[in-house]
């Protein structure tokens, strides 16, 4: 088993009811996560999208491979209604793959850990909130000295703590 880390997360729609609709269709997959990070909200990132974020870090121990993760987590997103007309762009849901344990792989559909951990505020919050002294297996530091590090400043939030 490994320790599967996924960022969820989206600007379209009723944000809040999206998360809950995707954490219960990942429960039903990988079980209850062993941990859940409170809701942030933050100003969208990468500029091709407008309106605020709501996200949530969540850790589940999986022994699904990391590309049978991705074709899962891309038909949750699909069903809940994401589109992807522009990179970066507005979205119902987005699920990306953060860490599968300390495994480090790249292909032309899935890099792991995700490539962008260490520039995006929004993610370092929420990892920093569960998982404070993972060590990122590449870059070797911790989420706290990552987002310490952090040249993204653009406001994270809490806006909802976390259920568990």
């Amino acid at each position: 088993m490994e320790k599967l880390v996924l960022i969820i997360g989206g600007n379209l729609g009723d944000r809040i009811k999206l998360i809950h609709e995707t954490v219960l269709m990942l429960n039903q997959i990988f079980g209850f996560p062993l941990l859940s990070s409170s809701i942030f909200e933050s100003s969208p990132w990468g500029g091709n999208s407008s309106g605020k974020y709501l996200n949530q870090v969540l850790v589940y121990n999986t022994d699904v491979n990391p590309k049978k993760v991705l074709e899962l987590i891309q038909h949750i997103e699909n069903s809940l209604g994401r589109k992807r007309d522009v990179k970066w762009g507005d979205r119902t849901m987005d699920i990306d793959i953060i860490y599968y344990g300390k495994k480090v792989m790249s292909s032309k559909t899935l890099t792991i850990p995700h490539p962008y951990i260490s520039e995006r505020k929004f993610v370092l919050e929420p990892l920093q909130e569960i998982l404070p002294d993972f060590i990122h297996p590449v870059i070797k530091k911790s989420h706290i000295q990552l987002n310490g590090e952090c040249l993204d400043k653009s406001e994270v939030k809490k806006y909802q703590k976390s259920p568990g």
